[in-house]
């Protein structure tokens, strides 16, 4: 994440580090249904009111680094390597995200969406979201019209991959077979 320059962003930034950590700590600690959003507000020493201008829900608390993760996988497309094809592209960026996390807790938060339907929702949701800032870096890259169907279904389906893939009994095997797919479909589309 950027960091704000400003003393009134920074002010900003901590007091939304400062809800997002504190939400996590009570989720992991009671788990999802039992913390409400003025526990929340409690711990890190604010009103709720102030809690919703930095968050719009709930939910919302766990996944404050949308935009990095969008800012990533446009990246990924981007700046690749000139005999890099897309599809490869994005699954090196995919499985990399994956192996970088090295945070203890990781896997407990995992756990806690993986186990709590309005998470699990919520967090697809919030990775679907990309699809559109993604199909545009597709479309911008090989030089196709903004609204091309073909970079839109890359998109979708690189997206959905990772989700097939995290829900397999072995991910990188998935992620392998998921991709030469998409490869070879976005292969006949470029001839």
């Amino acid at each position: 994440m950027t960091e704000p320059t400003g003393r009134r962003e920074r002010k900003k930034a901590q007091t939304r580090r400062s809800l997002a950590d504190a939400a996590l700590r009570l989720f992991m600690e009671r788990g999802f249904d039992q913390v409400g959003v003025k526990d929340v507000a409690d711990e890190a020493d604010v009103s709720v009111t102030t809690l919703f201008k930095h968050f719009p829900s709930k939910e919302a608390l766990l996944f404050d680094e949308a935009d990095d993760i969008e800012a990533g996988l446009v990246a990924a497309v981007r700046n690749r390597p000139p005999d890099q094809s897309i599809p490869h592209a994005l699954k090196n960026h995919l499985t990399r995200v994956d192996s970088h996390n090295n945070d203890p807790r990781f896997a407990d938060f995992l756990k806690l969406v993986d186990t709590t339907p309005a998470l699990r929702d919520y967090a697809h949701r919030m990775w679907m979201r990309h699809e559109t800032a993604l199909a545009a870096a597709i479309a911008a890259e090989t030089g196709a019209p903004p609204d091309d169907i073909r970079s839109t279904a890359l998109a979708h389906f690189a997206l959905e991959a990772k989700t097939l893939a995290d829900n397999h009994p072995d991910p990188t095997s998935a992620m392998d077979a998921i991709f030469t797919l998409l490869a070879k479909g976005w292969e006949a589309t470029e001839t």
